[in-house]
């Protein structure tokens, strides 16, 4: 009777594990990112709530990419130890560009929705300002290439005021 009822402890025992080793496996599994050039959710994309997605009215936004400017890139490798040239960092930039121009091409060209590139930026930023109605920023959210999406407005510094 006592070899039976180790038995069924140890039966319990294994049970709750091997329970409880599924419920971490799936709470701490990789969640599938999308590479780069695939459609990604938009949930990850933030956007300024200043933007009113639902207007018709044209709007200049800035587009922040989620490749790294190449120097940020460099020091934040370095910093990981993980190894990465200044000239990588610079290829990566680029074809962060032309990834989100084929993107581009793809959801604004082929709804016939109009915009206009005004900047592209790569240095302190990497990203681009587009001119284009506010509700067809929905389309690009389909974009792989997006980390966040900003009102473009001017920000100015105001000198301290000096005493008399």
């Amino acid at each position: 009777m006592l070899k039976k009822g180790r038995l069924i402890l140890a039966g319990c025992l294994l049970a709750v594990t091997a329970g409880a080793l599924v419920n971490f496996l799936q709470d701490h599994k990789e969640k599938e990112i999308p590479t780069k050039g695939e459609e990604a959710m938009t949930t990850n994309i933030h956007i300024d709530p200043e933007i009113d997605l639902n207007s018709n009215d044209e709007i200049t936004v800035l587009i922040h990419f989620k490749t790294k400017p190449a120097r940020e890139a460099v020091e934040l490798a370095k910093m990981q130890g993980v190894p990465l040239t200044l000239e990588q960092a610079e290829r990566d930039v680029k074809e962060s560009h032309q990834r989100f121009q084929a993107d581009v091409k793809k959801y604004l060209d082929g709804g016939q929705i109009s915009y206009t590139i005004k900047h592209t930026y790569t240095a302190a930023f990497n990203g681009v300002a587009i001119k284009l109605p506010a509700n067809a920023i929905q389309a690009l959210l389909k974009s792989a290439e997006i980390e966040a999406i900003y009102a473009n407005k001017e920000i100015k510094n105001i000198p301290p005021v000096q005493p008399s």
